[in-house]
């Protein structure tokens, strides 16, 4: 069956017909684009400013790139630098009807949906979901008190003003056949890469103002009970790989480094929503990601396989720097 990732990523030739009769629809989108952009450009929409630094981390592509990872990453390093940062997320996924809403250890993912989950697992600062950034933003600022503001995603939710975007790429598949939305995978045009301050590379990368970055694996941590980790080298019998995010094939490379004997992987949609019949009754790995929507009804024998992502100091110095010179500029 032909998917768009095919057709997006690695298309051959006899997919171009079916990119070609896309194309219209991409015009399409094109379009309206171009008018979104102006009419934030020129005042016809709002666009809302507000009392704090915003960082934006986003890409320009569908799909996932790592973002959750790296927005993990910027909180921990901000609050160690003396910071008071929140998140602010789309909760994308979740089913509650009341914005601003906070997430907490006790929060259900149906409501607040599975990356914030996976977020308020390992950061300790405030964490918003809002659809509408901007209200979001100040309700972090108001009940919070946060002087910086980490948005996951929104690169292209121009109604909140920003100070500093990260755009993050997955280093293979790149920006795929270069095409914008439906005929290829990007929201954005390449040309929009130029106007972000930091480009991070989920992979290597050899340009220059370019900045690596890599996830690290942990122990695996059972998904019933969180308490119990285990070394991935400790797993004797056939194990199989689940993964509902936007790269699962990113998951499933991973797992393929370790002495495991991996004899199926099981691919879902992005944000998939897990029931007891999506898994089978083996050894089970799956993202942390998914291990969230799936405690409640996992057998005893599910591991999730958490990564934390790495970057070099240059990338967290030039971050800093730049967040001290808008700080420096907003109070003179």
């Amino acid at each position: 069956m032909l998917s768009l990732t095919q057709l997006w990523y690695a298309p051959r030739w006899y997919h171009w017909p079916v990119i070609i009769v896309l194309l219209p629809l991409t015009l399409v989108f094109a379009l309206l684009a171009i008018l979104r952009r102006f009419a934030f450009r020129t005042g016809f929409k709002k666009s809302t400013k507000i009392a704090a630094p915003v960082i934006i981390v986003g890409n320009i592509s569908v799909g996932g790139n790592g973002k959750t990872p790296l927005v993990v990453y910027l909180a921990q390093l901000l609050q160690k630098q003396g910071f008071q940062p929140g998140i602010l997320t789309r909760g994308y996924g979740g089913n509650s009807t009341v914005y601003p809403l906070a997430v907490t250890a006790q929060s259900l993912v149906t409501q607040v949906g599975d990356e914030p989950m996976l977020m308020r697992q390992h950061v300790s600062c405030p964490l918003v979901v809002d659809p509408i950034r901007a209200r979001g933003a100040q309700y972090l600022l108001e009940q919070f008190q946060c002087n910086v503001i980490i948005c996951d995603d929104g690169l292209q939710h121009y109604a909140l003003q920003r100070d500093i975007e990260i755009v993050v790429m997955d280093g293979k598949r790149g920006l795929g056949n270069q095409l914008l939305l439906p005929a290829g995978p990007l929201r954005e045009r390449a040309w929009r890469l130029k106007s972000a301050d930091f480009i991070v590379i989920n992979g290597q990368t050899k340009v220059e103002h370019e900045f690596a970055m890599s996830l690290l694996p942990g122990d695996l941590i059972n998904v019933k009970n969180p308490n119990i980790s285990c070394k991935v080298s400790e797993l004797m019998g056939p194990v199989t790989a689940l993964a509902g995010i936007g790269h699962p094939q990113r998951f499933f490379d991973l797992l393929a480094k370790y002495p495991l004997k991996l004899h199926n992987t099981l691919s879902f949609v992005d944000h998939h929503q897990f029931s007891v019949n999506d898994l089978p009754a083996e050894t089970i790995i799956m993202t942390e990601k998914d291990a969230v929507k799936c405690r409640e009804f996992a057998h005893q024998d599910c591991w999730y396989l958490p990564v934390q992502a790495q970057l070099s100091e240059s990338f967290a110095q030039q971050l800093l720097s730049k967040l001290r010179n808008i700080n420096t500029a907003q109070s003179t």
